[in-house]
């Protein structure tokens, strides 16, 4: 185990993200946060907005300042909102100081997440200065990564195995995904209400969930003839978690017996990806509160359909515990370091 310390600053701090980065970075061994970060002025301790953190951290949140943070810090995550990191991360971007993007500000070309976010985009040259970095499959050492979406993360390593090796039938793509209620993040809605999501299951963005281009882009990566998916999401009346039911077809009906080993094979070294035995679906409880995504297929043989079901935990693989893996790539530790985790199965 090396002994290096990565200092970090955290901007953002208030939210879900930010506040799970500062949960997980507490005993990672090679992480100390330095200083944490809002666009609004705070004078106060954490712990006095927050008192589960009282005598975890000594920390009071400060005016960001790009300067003093790169002066202070080796890394900086952006656990904002999404439209906010866009304005704060171009002298970042130039200074090539590291950067990790909880937000997605930087996982679209200005074009699709104008349309897509329905907000002004970054330019185009400071986009492509940021790398989109799905953990498990990581292969690059950009400055600035963009983190996947928890949506995405599910849905791109549930179909991953299948589009890396071009067996994808690209008209027979549907997504099925269901969130937890923190996936919404932390502004309060109508539909967010706790009458309205408790003892109640409701479809929300209905072919315009923002994640949809994210997947699609992806995708195309690796089987480049994949246009569109068919892709919805739905609330769950939980807390947190991520349950993405995929159907699709595959293009070789004489691969349909193998796809069970092509998926042990594709994640055998994956350490956060875990393949259920045959014909064995996973439920939610069994990742909440760990950065692993346990993925289960079956096959019908009648409809030619291949399920898959993909879950993880939205706030830690779908969110911070992603960025803290990304993280460890970046600075050459060991993939797991910080996210020795149990799941919370009571």
């Amino acid at each position: 185990m090396t002994d290096k310390i990565i200092k970090i600053a955290i901007v953002g701090i208030t939210g879900y993200g930010g506040l799970e980065l500062l949960r997980l970075l507490y005993n990672h061994p090679n992480a100390k946060v330095v200083s944490i970060h809002n666009t609004q002025t705070e004078n106060t301790d954490i712990s006095e907005q927050f008192p589960h953190l009282k005598s975890m951290y000594n920390l009071t949140p400060t005016v960001f300042d790009p300067m003093h943070i790169m002066q202070e810090a080796d890394l900086v995550f952006f656990a904002t909102s999404s439209g906010v990191s866009k304005n704060l991360a171009q002298d970042f971007i130039q200074a090539k100081f590291p950067v990790i993007d909880l937000s997605g500000d930087f996982r679209l070309p200005a074009d699709i997440y104008k349309k897509w976010y329905k907000k002004e985009p970054a330019s185009d040259e400071i986009i492509q200065q940021a790398h989109y970095s799905l953990a498990d499959f990581y292969d690059n050492k950009a400055t600035y990564i963009a983190n996947p979406g928890c949506y995405a993360t599910s849905t791109l390593l549930a179909l991953a195995p299948l589009a890396q090796n071009h067996l994808l039938d690209k008209d027979n793509i549907v997504i099925d995904a269901k969130s937890g209620l923190s996936g919404a993040g932390k502004s309060l809605t109508l539909a967010s209400h706790f009458i309205n999501v408790n003892e109640n299951f409701s479809m929300y963005k209905a072919n315009h969930h923002q994640h949809i281009p994210e997947i699609t882009q992806q995708l195309q990566q690796w089987q480049s003839d994949i246009t569109h998916i068919q892709f919805t999401t739905s609330l769950l009346p939980i807390n947190r978690g991520i349950f993405v039911s995929a159907y699709v077809k595959i293009n070789d009906d004489s691969q349909a017996e193998k796809i069970q080993e092509l998926y042990t094979a594709t994640y055998a070294n994956k350490q956060f990806v875990r393949v259920m035995p045959k014909d064995q679906l996973p439920s939610i409880k069994q990742v909440i509160g760990t950065n692993f995504t346990d993925i289960g297929l079956t096959y019908n043989p009648d409809t030619k359909y291949l399920t898959i079901v993909s879950v993880l935990d939205n706030m830690i693989k779908g969110a911070a515990g992603q960025a803290i893996q990304n993280m460890n790539h970046l600075f050459d530790l060991e993939e797991s370091t910080g996210l020795h985790l149990i799941a919370q199965y009571a």
